[in-house]
């Protein structure tokens, strides 16, 4: 089970790459567009960019927030040797959520159904906090 709680974590890096690949394109053609100046990179002051520039930018900040506690339950899961299909179930969905928040940010970012997104899967994220800290209590 061990091998399998770690296929959502390779799935989250993959997705953490294609933003990064996906902010630094729109980036570049918003600099080659001269929405922004170059200086602008020095502070990554982005006041002009577009609004894509700005969404993906802040969407590879967001996967250094949430997905980071995530991370970290996998590690605990792992050095505790509670990893079971239950964990990995859930860390599936809560990556497959951080997918569809990714997509729903970049694309046509309607607030309300990327807030409902985010929601789910922070609460995803703590039933396996709290399925952890039930299992460390209880030993």
């Amino acid at each position: 089970m061990e091998k399998f709680i770690l296929l959502p974590v390779f799935v989250q890096v993959l997705l953490t790459s294609v933003v990064m690949v996906l902010m630094g394109r729109r980036r570049i053609a918003a600099a080659k567009n001269k929405e922004i100046s170059l200086s602008a990179f020095r502070t990554m002051n982005l006041t002009g960019a577009n609004e894509q520039v700005i969404a993906t930018s802040r969407n590879f900040d967001n996967q250094f927030q949430m997905p980071m506690l995530y991370l970290f339950s996998v590690l605990f899961t792992l050095q505790l040797g509670v990893a079971d299909v239950i964990y990995v179930g859930l860390g599936a969905a809560f990556v497959l959520l951080r997918v569809v928040h990714t997509l729903v940010h970049v694309g046509s970012n309607k607030v309300r159904l990327r807030f409902n997104v985010f929601l789910l899967g922070c609460v995803v994220l703590w039933v396996i906090w709290l399925r952890l800290v039930w299992q460390v209590l209880a030993a």
